[in-house]
């Protein structure tokens, strides 16, 4: 327990000092902000496809469920952000065990097709419906507040975005060293081996997605928040697509991957979509092509992902 606490400390201890840093500009925390929404999406995809072997493409609409949940709450009704957090929470688990109970029960190929084809689904039900504004989606989202304090600006805001995250990330840890969490790395080789062992697979393959599904719903809730918007565009196919990616190269079997993931992939992005129209005159989305072709450079060097490529390094 010592050994994990310590590094989780010191990590807590640079993180909350960051901020206050003389001169700090103030588009670094926003893009920390970012970092960390993105890792609370990422740390339940390392627990689903990097431990469980249950790839999924969809993950961006259960974001859409936290976010849109309070968005209608805390708007349209006036009740308090904090009291929508559970009730996000609670749409979003309850829209994974819908969909779970249909998608955990297929296959190869299939359970990613089925992942992509309902996340599409429900990017055109956000879009659509009019109670959720359409494609113009929902403003005017009350910030979150403690008191007198109003977390109007990114600063805030920051903190509660990575005290989420270090929570998430112990909680994780705990549950993969717990008994059911052995029974989620028992799915990875093969539903047969693991119900050999005594492990419900249906119910091991459920847990998981129902976990990875609240933990999106988090950073969706966060990120209306944050945002004081929330609109159809954040929680679809491609994002989905690019939270998986997060995964994978920060290590999709560990859990602080999914930080470091999140570091390297919204700022690799941040930086060609800065630079590279600068450079080539704006012409044509050359910033997605070299952003492809810098992940796959990244994980030719890091197969296993950039977390236990950094960590095998180390001298200590």
């Amino acid at each position: 327990m010592t050994q994990r606490l310590l590094p989780v400390s010191i990590f807590a201890a640079l993180m909350a000092v960051i901020p206050l840093i003389p001169g700090m500009p103030p588009f670094w925390i926003v893009l920390l902000n970012n970092i960390g929404l993105a890792a609370l999406v990422a740390m339940g995809l390392v627990l689903l496809t990097g431990v469980g072997g249950l790839t999924s493409f969809g993950q961006a609409a259960f974001c859409g469920f936290g976010a849109y949940t309070t968005a209608v709450l805390s708007t349209a009704y006036g009740v308090s952000p904090w009291l929508t957090l559970p009730l996000s929470l609670l749409v979003s688990g309850g829209a994974a065990v819908l969909l779970g109970l249909v998608t955990v029960r297929l296959s190869g190929h299939y359970l990613p097709l089925g992942t992509i084809a309902w996340g599409i689904g429900l990017f055109y039900l956000f879009s659509k419906l009019e109670f959720l504004g359409r494609n113009d989606g929902i403003t005017g989202i009350p910030p979150l507040s403690i008191g007198t304090l109003k977390m109007l600006d990114a600063g805030t805001i920051y903190y509660a975005i990575w005290i989420a995250v270090l929570i998430c990330a112990l909680l994780s840890m705990n549950l993969l060293d717990s008994r059911t969490g052995r029974a989620i790395r028992a799915l990875r080789r093969g539903h047969i081996a693991a119900e050999a062992f005594g492990v419900q697979t249906p119910r091991a393959k459920l847990l998981v997605f129902i976990y990875a599904a609240v933990l999106a719903g988090l950073s969706g809730w966060l990120y209306a928040h944050f945002q004081r918007a929330a609109n159809p565009t954040p929680f679809g196919a491609h994002a989905g697509i690019e939270y998986l990616f997060i995964a994978v190269v920060g290590g999709a079997g560990y859990v602080w991957g999914a930080v470091l993931g999140a570091g390297i992939v919204v700022i690799l992005k941040e930086i060609l979509q800065s630079y590279l129209p600068l450079l080539f005159r704006g012409e044509g989305q050359l910033e997605t092509i070299v952003f492809g072709i810098l992940l796959v450079l990244l994980l030719q060097l890091a197969p296993t992902g950039v977390w236990p490529w950094l960590m095998g390094r180390l001298p200590f």
